[in-house]
């Protein structure tokens, strides 16, 4: 039964064959320890691979040997604490049998579970146990460890869920290679949401779990020596944020505050250094340097007692070398302190000049601070000048909007001018037309004359209608000059707007072209363009016509 108990926790396959052909011939009753070595060492302990759950193990070597060694005296601690306080004695015992823990590594062990419970700890009353412990014997077994921790020696005052919390906290840690563990928020990779899990930090993983009983596990946090941890500013409304950067995906992470945080960031950190580095886990590492501590103080013990023999066999030669040690002393110790004297005017000169330096610094910061805040005014008026060319600008867009208004009135007026031109032009073509027709019917005989007076009655009272009209379409054409000369003037004051404006802009440094009006004199304009007659012309020819007309009446 224990072979195959040992087979299964060690996931070891089991051979019943090779345990009967090995006790075949035994029998001599019970199978001693020292018999049954052999067997476990051949067939069991030689096929482990590394891949078995060493608590399970452990658990069931308790179980075999808790009953009977375990005292019976009632203890402050549990039997799960005293399994716990167990496995940690079988960590930090010395590698030979009896196994027995050293006074050194059961101090180790009292202040980390001190600590654990928030407490301070009582050197003085461990220096007199110590005391003691080495007067009777070289350290303490399983069991009396146990008895020592459940007795509430180094305790009081605590009350057994603190003590067991302080257990169960050095067993992670010393055991279960739990080096930091607590609840955090962690970023989803899919759904992108926060939800809360406790994080164990191991050597090479992190795994986070729904909550601290460890039932629901919910994902791993795979560490090596690529890995690395950033700290992230606050987003999202969460805070004290981190990252952890691996391989192949990256976890964001929110602390419950700022010390929580740091913690978390230097614990990820050393570990990923142990890991490069590829170091043994800190307890681990530290627990093999006390023991390399010890071994060195041991050999350094004997040694020194060899040496003391030795002395005393040859005091007096030794005499005469002390006291040429205590010379040589003497005087090195005389030159170290004038090397400390040196160190420190050294110090003093080196302290001098930096702050020389640091006065300089300051010096050149205010300086740049003078510059920047000069800057910052010339950028402020330039600002202030671009600020006012735009506002010119628009008032410039204002006025070259009203001249150009006044331009299409200018251009509709000479499109009405060209027109009336036009009719009072075909007026007096007509009106030429029909006294060629009078001249003709006054040559005509006596017979005809009657009839012609009465025609040229009929074409007078013509004459006179066309006449009126031509008055009428005089009025309108003066009309017309006279809205021409409105929209003129409009157009001439726009003109001297613009040139205002043209004025200002040139006075801030020219930035705006301005667009300038026409010609100032008037020309008559028809629907061919510009006329090829100025306006005296034109009444020169109206004269000529009327005092036509008067000679031929």
């Amino acid at each position: 039964v224990l072979s195959h108990n040992l087979c299964t926790v060690l996931n070891v396959p089991h051979d019943p064959v090779a345990l009967e052909e090995h006790f075949r011939d035994d029998d001599e009753g019970p199978v001693s320890n020292q018999g049954y070595m052999p067997y476990l060492n051949k067939f069991i302990l030689e096929k482990v691979q590394g891949n078995f759950d060493k608590v399970e193990f452990n658990r069931m070597c308790w179980t075999l040997c808790a009953k009977k060694n375990l005292s019976k005296s009632p203890l402050l601690i549990s039997d799960e604490d005293a399994f716990k306080v167990w496995v940690i004695f079988n960590f930090l015992s010395e590698d030979k049998y009896p196994l027995i823990i050293v006074p050194e590594e059961i101090e180790y062990l009292l202040k980390k579970i001190t600590e654990a419970m928030g407490a301070g700890w009582q050197q003085e009353q461990f220096d007199h146990y110590k005391i003691a412990l080495n007067t009777s014997r070289e350290g303490l077994s399983a069991w009396e460890l146990i008895e020592l921790i459940g007795s509430g020696q180094f305790s009081k005052g605590m009350d057994r869920q603190t003590v067991s919390m302080a257990i169960n906290e050095v067993f992670n840690e010393l055991i279960l290679d739990v080096l930091k563990q607590g609840y955090m928020l962690k970023k989803g990779h899919k759904r992108k949401n926060w939800m809360e899990r406790w994080f164990v930090l191991k050597p090479n993983i992190i795994s986070y779990y729904v909550s601290e009983d460890l039932k629901d596990k919910k994902g791993d946090i795979i560490l090596d020596g690529n890995c690395c941890v950033e700290a992230l500013p606050d987003k999202d409304g969460k805070k004290c944020l981190f990252l952890i950067k691996c391989l192949d995906k990256t976890f964001e992470i929110s602390a419950s505050d700022k010390k929580k945080k740091q913690e978390w960031i230097q614990a990820i950190q050393s570990t990923v250094s142990l890991l490069r580095a590829g170091s043994a886990p800190p307890h681990k590492e530290a627990r093999q340097k006390r023991r390399e501590l010890r071994q060195k103080l041991l050999a350094e013990q004997e040694e020194l007692e060899r040496q003391m023999k030795e002395l005393q066999a040859a005091n007096e030669n030794k005499q005469k070398e002390l006291e040429t040690v205590r010379k040589q002393l003497e005087a090195a110790a005389a030159r170290a302190a004038e090397e400390e004297k040196k160190r420190l005017q050294t110090q003093v000169e080196l302290q001098d000049r930096f702050s020389l330096e640091l006065e300089r610094e300051k010096m050149v910061r205010q300086k740049m601070e003078e510059q920047v805040a000069q800057k910052s005014s010339e950028l402020e008026q330039y600002l202030q000048r671009v600020r006012e060319l735009e506002e010119m600008y628009k008032q410039l867009q204002e006025a070259l909007e009203d001249e150009k208004q006044a331009r299409q009135d200018e251009e509709t007026v000479r499109k009405l001018q060209a027109r009336l031109l036009e009719e009072e032009t075909a007026k007096r073509a007509e009106l030429e037309k029909w006294h060629l027709q009078q001249q003709q019917t006054i040559q005509m005989t006596e017979a005809e004359k009657q009839e012609l007076e009465n025609q040229r009655m009929m074409k007078e009272q013509a004459l006179q209608v066309a006449m009126q009209q031509l008055k009428q379409l005089e009025l309108e054409r003066k009309e017309a000059l006279e809205q021409y000369e409105e929209v003129k003037k409009k157009l001439e004051t726009a003109a001297n707007n613009t040139k205002s404006w043209k004025d200002k802009v040139a006075h801030h440094e020219g930035l705006i072209r301005l667009i300038e009006p026409g010609s100032k004199n008037p020309h008559l304009i028809t629907n061919w363009g510009p006329a090829a007659f100025t306006e005296a012309e034109l009444e020169e020819r109206q004269r000529s016509w009327k005092g036509k007309k008067t000679n031929s009446e």
